[in-house]
This record gives structure tokens, sequence and C-alpha cells, in this order.
């Protein structure tokens, strides 16, 4: 057995990345090796946001959470959509909700006390309510009302490897909110012809985030959602979003699939509900990816 270590210096916390090389494992019988581990003394922060609607966000940030949590990685996933899908994506997880994002934001809560514990020791989640419909406008009067959910993770940063937001498919307080406190960004796209339209603007948005509130931001991926092999149009919306965003493209694609079409009635991400699905397959690809760029 070969291990390397390395100490990774990123956004003012280290990383310690370790390198194993097994002739065998009894973590998964179908792999033959574990390539790489990952240790977090500081959680990264990881915003998946798009104001688009339907480009598979939050299916997205739901599965990848649970994608960390298998690996071990501690996670965190905070449900900032007033639409509370990912909240619903994970409900079999869990029994009962002990607070939600906004009690933290505007009501003064502890992060700590809003945490809900699911059925993995890995995965937690801050879950979601219609409530929080009414919190853009509640903010507005809020001081540093852009900065109030970068305060609330401070003190509980420290317990977890991985904090996922899934923001709201809109550029109001609540996303601004999250790209203030986040260190790197996944942008889910649709392989349709609409995907790339107001793409635009959320690129003004993030950099005038990095400008004025949050100069750390970086993109950590841009990545392929409902993409089809057989259509010329996913390959035409792929190559143009490559020739754009070059190295930013994910080389994992989220391909079309029932079974994760499926797993929200469940309230299951797609692993537990079909693990031998593509859609569960091209998560647990996508997460090795990320953790390799977030490192």
């Amino acid at each position: 057995m070969k291990i390397t270590i390395k100490i990774l210096k990123r956004k003012g916390c280290n990383i310690i990345f370790f390198s194993f090389n097994f002739n065998q494992t009894n973590l998964n019988p179908n792999l033959n090796s574990v390539p790489e581990i990952f240790v977090f003394i500081m959680a990264t922060i990881l915003a998946f946001t798009n104001q688009k609607g339907g480009v598979g966000k939050t299916t997205s940030a739901v599965n990848v959470a649970l994608s960390l949590a298998v690996t071990e990685v501690r996670t965190l996933l905070i449900d900032l959509d007033p639409q509370s899908n990912a909240t619903t994506g994970l409900s079999d997880l869990f029994e009962k909700t002990n607070g939600s994002i906004y009690d933290v934001l505007l009501r003064g809560d502890g992060m700590k006390d809003a945490v809900t514990k699911t059925s993995f020791s890995h995965l937690d989640i801050v879950s979601s309510t219609h409530d929080l419909v009414g919190a853009e406008i509640e903010l507005v009067s809020v001081m540093a009302r852009e900065y109030q959910l970068q305060k609330a993770l401070r003190k509980i940063r420290k317990n977890y490897d991985v904090i996922i937001i899934d923001c709201p498919p809109s550029l109001g307080l609540l996303t601004i909110n999250a790209l203030t406190a986040a260190d790197a960004l996944v942008i889910p796209i649709q392989c349709e012809y609409y995907a790339l339209e107001g793409l635009g603007q959320l690129l003004n948005t993030v950099r005038l985030v990095q400008r004025h509130l949050n100069e750390k931001l970086e993109i950590a991926g841009i990545l392929m959602t409902m993409y089809d092999s057989r259509l010329n149009l996913s390959k035409q919306v792929v190559e143009e979003v490559d020739g754009f965003f070059k190295d930013k493209l994910f080389k994992t694609y989220i391909h079309r699939n029932v079974r994760l079409s499926e797993a929200p009635s469940f309230g299951k991400p797609a692993l537990l509900y079909d693990a031998n699905s593509t859609g569960a397959r091209n998560y647990m690809s996508l997460t090795e990816e990320i953790l390799q760029r977030v490192s």
C-alpha cells in the first residue's frame, strides 16, 4: 500500500489530501481501488445556483450531498429555496425537522439549532419552509442583509467537510446571501435551446458579488443536465457551453433518466432509490470530480 499526503491551502483553510493505492478494498465490491480520500479541516461551501428553474439544480444538490455522505464526507445540505424541494427530496431520511433556514435568517435562531440529522451519519440538512417566500422582502430592512447566511455558518463550519446550498431560482437576496457565503459555485445548465438564456445575468451577478461582497468566490464548474446522447440538440448545447466556459465544464453529464425523475416522489436521492441507475452513477462520478476541483 502506498500513501501520499499533501497539505493544500484554499481560501484560508487547509485541506489534507490522502492518496491511497490498494490491491483490494472492502468498501465496495465493484471497486478495485480507492484512489483518493479528502479530509477537510474546515468546510468548503458550494452553492448550486441558476436563476432559471427546471434545470436540475435541486436534484443535483440533493444527489451530490448524499453521494458525499456515502463516501463519509461530513455534509450539510441547506435548502434555501422557498419551494422546499430539497427538503422533500430527503424526507424519507428524517422524521421531523428541528427548525428551518427561515428561523436562522429572520428570527435569529442559531444554525446549530436548525440542523436536522438524517439516517445517514454523515448527512445533515437545514430545511426550508414556505415562510421563506416572504424572506426577500423581510431581509431588505435587515442590517448587513447580504451577510446573514455567512454569519450564521461561521459557528458550524468546522463541524462539516462540505456544505451545499440549494439556491432559489432567482437572483434575489436569498441567492445573494448564498453567493456571499460560498467558496465556489456549481451552475447546472439544461441541454435545451433556452439553456443559455439568462446565464449572462447570473455571471454579471457573480462578478458583482466578487467585486463587492465575496472576492474569493469562484465557479467550480458548469454542469450539463438532462443530456440525451441521441439528440443533436444536446450535443450542440454542450459544444456551445464548452466553447464559452472551456475548462469550467464538468466532464460528467447528467443523462435523462426515469429513475432520477421518480426518486424525489419517494423522498430519496437516486442513489438510494436505484443505485444502479444511470442517474445515480452520474452523480457519483460528478461528486468525485467536484472533490478534485475544490481541493
